[in-house]
């Protein structure tokens, strides 16, 4: 609700919020602002928790889709990279030219943590040449930011950088204090006064405890969830254990008794060997091969 009030009203904001938090190089700055609508794809249940805030072209024709992602899910990546593409492909007409195809950027708040064994907040995908980075197909830039992960003293970002995600971090529709060193910048000062300014009414704040209310919910169904997977996992390692403790004593049990049987039929052997019957002979009442009864007899010969 907040976050589409600061960036879905405000061009200059958004403006501002995406070369902070957007991978642009240095004279590729945003310079003006076209909303465009945000309807990519019909409502889901996989989006419930997710809102296409922001959906804008910049004077270049650049594209860019801002999302602000409560609850992650395992399918986040690809929708995300659906998006994208669907926004890359729609730029031309069924006889337009390739070479007017201009990049899309996809930036994507998540409120959760999705890269546990990864350090960083800030992730940036591209069509990147696998042996030299420096080769690379331009077109879609994905960027993750992971919100709860973001600690400004930790990191040394340049300033709008730090002052965006502190804001998208600290302040919500319960802040009654805002930080000075937050104030003293003119966008993010403007962003507050925004949130200040907007009186919700009684039902749109109902609304808003409902949705945060969906948003425990579902994380808590979603954790119940991997929490049965790994105990099924854990079971099924168990029993792969056991039954393959069996099948090895089974096996095992088997071959000792095949070893036996052919220790026994050779100290038959020997015997038959001893009285000077024919190797033919032996073979068919052991089952010994020739060359088998051939080498016990040499080597009974040496002993």
């Amino acid at each position: 609700m907040i976050f589409k009030l600061v960036f879905g009203e405000h061009p200059d904001l958004v403006k501002s919020l995406l070369n902070a938090l957007l991978p642009l190089e240095a004279g590729q700055e945003i310079e003006e602002i076209e909303y465009l609508s945000p309807e990519m794809i019909p409502e889901t249940p996989l989006n419930k928790f997710s809102i296409v805030d922001v959906r804008c072209r910049d004077n270049l024709g650049r594209q860019f889709i801002v999302e602000m992602q409560m609850v992650w899910s395992a399918e986040f990546r690809q929708r995300v990279l659906f998006n994208a593409s669907k926004a890359y492909v729609r730029q031309l007409g069924p006889s337009e030219d390739y070479r007017l195809l201009q990049p899309v950027y996809s930036l994507n708040l998540v409120n959760d943590l999705f890269e546990p064994d990864l350090q960083g907040y800030y992730h940036y995908y591209r069509l990147v040449h696998t042996e030299h980075n420096d080769k690379v197909i331009d077109g879609l830039h994905l960027v993750f930011v992971e919100l709860p992960k973001y600690t400004p003293t930790t990191y040394k970002e340049k300033k709008m950088k730090v002052l965006w995600l502190r804001f998208l971090t600290e302040i919500d529709e319960k802040t009654r204090q805002v930080p000075e060193e937050l104030l003293a910048n003119p966008d993010i000062q403007k962003a507050v006064a925004v949130v200040e300014e907007s009186a919700f009414t009684e039902a749109q704040l109902l609304g808003y405890e409902k949705f945060w209310d969906g948003v425990r919910i579902e994380k808590t169904l979603i954790n119940s969830a991997l929490r049965a997977e790994e105990r099924g996992m854990e079971k099924g390692i168990k029993k792969g254990i056991q039954e393959g403790m069996e099948k090895g004593l089974e096996e095992g049990m088997q071959k000792g008794m095949q070893k036996g049987r052919e220790e026994s039929m050779e100290d038959v052997a020997l015997s038959m060997i001893a009285d000077k019957l024919p190797y033919a002979t032996i073979s068919k009442y052991t089952g010994l091969s020739i060359e088998k009864i051939q080498e016990l007899a040499e080597k009974d010969l040496r002993h």
